[in-house]
């Protein structure tokens, strides 16, 4: 058996870090008509989305007034709710998504601090 290297494990790390750049995700986020919360939930999301996730996402917007039964079908409960899709896990984020750090995390973009 070959025993790694550190130059091996460096080639392994630089390779995972390629792969889960090119993930792509499907987002989905549930909002109440034009409510303040809802357009800054989406404004909050569109820009995380072209900071950390640019031509590697899917946004879909759904209003739960228009569209109510969209939002059973995925047992929301609150709005705005983001719903991450793609990459698993599937994930839900209920408010208005101003804690950019918190997000980022949950979307898997940032390690959590305590895994720093």
């Amino acid at each position: 058996m070959k025993k790694e290297t550190p130059k091996d494990s460096i080639e392994i790390f630089e390779k995972a870090i390629k792969r889960s750049r090119k993930k792509k995700y499907i987002l989905r986020l549930y909002i109440a008509g034009t409510s303040a919360k809802s357009t800054h939930a989406i404004d909050n999301l569109k820009k995380i989305c072209e900071e950390h996730l640019k031509g590697r996402y899917d946004l879909e917007v759904i209003d739960i007034y228009q569209q109510p039964t969209l939002a059973e079908g995925e047992q929301i409960i609150a709005a705005p709710t983001l719903v991450k899709e793609l990459p698993p896990p599937l994930r839900k984020f209920i408010g208005d998504l101003a804690d950019t750090e918190k997000l980022l995390v949950g979307l898997d973009l940032r390690p959590k601090a305590d895994e720093r």
